[in-house]
């Protein structure tokens, strides 16, 4: 049994609200074990004999008939959330600077996105084929332009982003 953190796109925006509760019993009706939620913003971790892409399959089947929503995950064994936060080059927030790891489902998006990211004057770093870590300052989130191209329906299926904290949180619960 291994420990995955899966965290969805678009939830709890945008009009598809799932509270943490709903959301813990439909991942528990899969074949895993020890789900757990973790904050409003669609972050759970689990433990199971599938295969990531698998259990990224299963996720989003079971989203999309439970809730009715074009459901998008992206799932990454535990170790993978500890060996990310580990080669983040940007610290944690402070109330000047937020830093995001924008997460991909294939390295199709990893290598449109950073083409995309050239010619952008914001600082930010590959992580790998599976995830981009970025700073903003604060309040400015929104209205960077990573976080404008992340938005773009292109990447819609493919990617999803995290605070530097969530991401540590979502470690911590699985036991990375």
């Amino acid at each position: 049994m291994e420990s995955f953190g899966v965290f969805l796109r678009g939830v709890n925006v945008g009009g598809v609200t799932i509270k943490s509760a709903d959301l813990r019993d439909c991942l528990a009706a899969l074949p895993v074990t020890g789900v757990k939620t973790l904050l409003a913003s669609g972050n759970a971790v689990m433990q199971t004999g599938l295969e990531a892409a698998e259990l990224k399959a299963s996720v989003e089947a079971a989203l999309r008939e439970r809730f009715g929503y074009e459901a998008w995950v992206v799932v990454l064994p535990g170790s993978r959330v500890r060996e990310l936060i580990e080669a983040c080059p940007y610290p944690a927030d402070s109330k000047e600077l937020h830093t995001y790891l924008t997460l991909f489902a294939d390295s199709a998006a990893a290598d449109s996105l950073t083409a995309e990211l050239a010619s952008v004057d914001e600082e930010w770093t590959l992580l790998g084929p599976d995830a981009l870590a970025w700073t903003v300052a604060a309040g400015s989130t929104l209205d960077s332009p990573i976080s404008k191209l992340t938005a773009k329906a292109a990447y819609k299926s493919s990617t999803t982003t995290r605070n530097l904290r969530t991401m540590i949180k979502v470690r911590d619960a699985a036991g990375a």
